[in-house]
């Protein structure tokens, strides 16, 4: 996993159909000798990418919107980390973190629901049970709710976790819209927790680019 402070991946999320042509392959990846040369320059680059694609929706949510370059950056942080080099475990963490990439029909984000007090946090994940398919990406007058945690289960009887996997399944009309410039809007309707964020036209952009 990253280990530099950029937000965590315990698994991803697997999507149906997922596009060939947009995943990593080994042979994208640096080598560890390359990326230990390399790797100031392409983390400051992803910081400023990330930048555009990290949202705070009102104060205790952040979506991080994935795409190859987010997911390119956590395998060789991971493969730096773990010192992986033979080519079986490459692909295996290719496997893992390949899904987080958007297809063309969808953009995928982790939400990150943030308390920094340790009780606080225990209370407001009890009260935000279900808030992961309540988190909604518009284009225009289209609504669409996130599909959530395709990998597992990540909440129990009693709370909620506060990391999920969101993909959202835009229609053929929505992802023209975005394409052509319509700013994309986000939120989650909760009823314990009720916030929408217009994004940006540099973040719609950024994001509108993961579209086919």
């Amino acid at each position: 996993m990253p280990t530099d402070g950029s937000h965590a991946q315990t698994a991803a999320a697997p999507a149906a159909g997922l596009n060939p042509k947009r995943q990593l392959q080994p042979g994208d990846l640096m080598t560890l000798e390359a990326y230990a040369r390399a790797r100031a320059d392409f983390r400051a680059r992803m910081l400023e990418h990330k930048r555009l694609r990290n949202v705070a929706v009102g104060p205790h949510t952040t979506w991080c919107f994935e795409d190859r370059l987010t997911v390119q950056y956590q395998v060789q942080e991971m493969l730096r980390a773990e010192r992986i080099f033979e080519s079986d475990a490459i692909q295996e963490e290719l496997d893992t973190y390949n899904p987080l990439i958007p297809d063309g029909t969808n953009l995928k984000a982790t939400l990150l629901i943030e308390y920094t007090d340790v009780e606080e946090r225990r209370v407001a994940l009890e009260r935000l049970k279900g808030v992961e398919t309540r988190c909604w990406l518009g284009v225009g007058a289209q609504r669409c709710y996130a599909i959530a945690d395709e990998d597992l289960e990540r909440e129990n009887e009693t709370k909620t976790s506060a990391v999920h996997f969101l993909r959202f399944e835009l229609s053929a009309s929505a992802r023209a819209a975005a394409k052509t410039g319509t700013p994309i809007e986000l939120g989650i309707d909760h009823p314990a927790y009720h916030h929408c964020v217009m994004t940006s036209l540099a973040t719609s952009g950024s994001l509108a680019a993961d579209l086919a």
